[in-house]
């Protein structure tokens, strides 16, 4: 079954005067998980059941990256929406959206880059969320530099409190398939992850965890030697999935 940012990647593609050319681009893909054919994992997706929603604003450059890892939120949480960011013309359907009082929306995003207006939480959730109401976790989807425009020049953020994290032990960035910028710096899903291991869904949490995981080294199996990713993914994936479903 389709889901939101799949939809939004086949109508990029539909758009493109020119193919994607990404690392690893003689590999012949799957359309839906991005991994080459030989080490597909869409055999293996499920989704949970998640009192969250995530709204993903993905950079245009972003949408067609192979390596983007928001889709697998898409896969694992079923109330996930995605967007391609404007910076002139917000999305009607996105504004719908944030004006929508089913959810308390907030932006995930490093506190320091907060506007003197919006409130901060550092590594715990608004009331309203913590009283029962449905969180929308907003996701910026780019590069750091990508992001961090995304959060300046994007207005109809700024009413909407920034919920940010604290990095404790050792990064679970590390070995991943794009290069980080900054030191503890996260994919897309990791970031998801934590949200929901913050709202208490362990759970959910774990499983978009360890999804990410055995994408990462699938993935890698494609186009990097050596591989750095997790060489136990599948296994722990699979156990998992037949321990808690």
């Amino acid at each position: 079954m389709s889901h939101a940012i799949r939809r939004l990647y086949e109508h990029r593609k539909s758009i493109s005067t020119k193919p994607f050319n990404a690392r690893g681009k003689k590999v012949v893909r799957c359309e839906n998980c991005q991994v080459s054919m030989l080490n597909c994992i869409c055999q293996y997706k499920r989704s949970t059941s998640s009192q969250a929603a995530f709204l993903i604003l993905m950079h245009d450059a972003e949408v067609l990256k192979p390596s983007n890892t928001a889709r697998l939120i898409a896969d694992v949480v079923p109330d996930t929406y995605a967007y391609i960011w404007s910076r002139t013309e917000a999305n009607a359907n996105l504004l719908a959206l944030l004006s929508d009082d089913t959810f308390v929306p907030v932006i995930v995003f490093p506190s320091q880059y907060a506007a003197e207006q919006q409130s901060v939480y550092e590594n715990e959730l608004p009331l309203p969320i913590q009283q029962g109401k449905k969180p929308l976790f907003i996701l910026l989807d780019g590069s750091w530099r990508e992001a961090k425009k995304m959060f300046r020049k994007s207005p109809y953020l700024e009413k909407f409190p920034v919920v940010s994290f604290s990095e404790t032990g050792e990064s679970t960035r590390e070995n991943y398939i794009r290069e980080a910028v900054l030191e503890n710096q996260l994919a897309t899903a990791q970031v998801a992850s934590r949200m929901l291991a913050l709202l208490g869904e362990q759970i959910s949490a774990q499983h978009l965890s360890l999804w990410f995981d055995l994408f990462n080294y699938q993935y890698q199996k494609s186009v990097c030697q050596p591989n750095l990713g997790r060489g136990d993914a599948l296994k722990r994936y699979l156990s998992f999935i037949e321990k808690v479903y």
